[in-house]
């Protein structure tokens, strides 16, 4: 059972020592041992006498290896991903989504002991608002507020235990499959993944999303490229003769794999057509090659051509 208690990194170990003894020995009693990493709460002289008088057995975590309380982590990470599904945008109302995702959590049936932890601790499940029958009574006003309040508690219920759901296939699913080969098409719907370090002002905090989209990839041609090996003796690149130097016009902003791959194309029918123009008895090969470039404006340059 998951107990999720919001509380300040600037709290001290008789803080936090103080939350424990009310949300967690209020319910089960004293523990034999606690799990814990270093933090410097954990490893303070108060923390280590109070628990050493108490009888209960501090085991601490490794440094740098989080596996040693992979439990925590995994629910950690599993409460991370439902606040996010949850709050959207207002990332400020986490703390009052605490409760309602703590219950769901709880009542949820774990795949490992095909029961739920409330089930495990109490010996039946409790009632949610979906259990209950709506009783309709015409005559009676209802309070504005409180309707609000009720469809608010239902339709978190009713998001959490769908993520949860979803959450516990996709794990099943991980856990019994391989790699699996995903060729794209053009005109697919694709979803861009923010990591961190690209797009550091939409990952502020890591409740926001995680991806963005759909979008529709219309610049993605010869998908095959991707899944087919490349020949041998064989040319790596097709020139088209639809790409020119005007291609090369509004390349700026991120470099994506389809503007490295179209500026690549643009770029060898121009050195073609150059040779060809200059060189006309020369052998032209096409070239393929990995580029990270910055195109100007044609037309646009100083004092020459660009």
């Amino acid at each position: 059972m998951a107990h999720f208690i919001p509380c300040k990194k600037i709290d001290d170990a008789t803080h936090i020592a103080n939350l424990f003894f009310r949300e967690v020995v209020r319910l089960h009693g004293l523990p034999r041992s606690i799990v814990s990493d270093r933090d410097t709460k954990f490893l303070s002289h108060f923390w280590r006498t109070l628990w050493g008088k108490l009888g209960t057995k501090l085991l601490f975590s490794t440094t740098c290896h989080p596996q040693t309380d992979g439990q925590t982590e995994v629910v950690n990470r599993t409460l991370t991903t439902l606040l996010r599904a949850i709050i959207k945008k207002n990332i400020k109302s986490w703390e009052e989504c605490l409760p309602h995702v703590e219950f769901a959590y709880n009542r949820a049936t774990h795949s490992t002991t095909r029961m739920s932890p409330f089930e495990i601790v109490y010996g039946f499940q409790p009632l949610t608002p979906l259990d209950l029958l709506p009783v309709p009574n015409s005559s009676v006003l209802q309070h504005k507020d409180g309707k609000s309040k009720a469809d608010y508690v239902k339709k978190i219920h009713e998001n959490v235990k769908a993520q949860i759901e979803h959450k516990n296939k996709g794990y099943a699913k991980q856990a019994n499959k391989g790699r699996k080969e995903v060729i794209f098409e053009p005109g697919d719907l694709v979803w861009v993944y923010m990591r961190k370090e690209r797009f550091p002002a939409q990952r502020k905090s890591k409740l926001q999303p995680r991806g963005d989209g759909p979008f529709r990839d219309e610049d993605m041609a010869e998908s095959d490229s991707r899944s087919n090996p490349t020949q041998e003796g064989g040319d790596d690149v097709t020139l088209p003769m639809a790409c020119n130097e005007d291609d090369l016009i509004g390349l700026g902003g991120p470099m994506t794999r389809s503007k490295s791959k179209k500026a690549q194309q643009s770029l060898n029918q121009l050195i073609k057509r150059i040779l060809e123009d200059t060189r006309p008895n020369m052998e032209i090969k096409p070239i393929n090659c990995s580029i990270f470039i910055e195109v100007p404006q044609v037309g646009h340059g100083q004092g020459g051509d660009d």
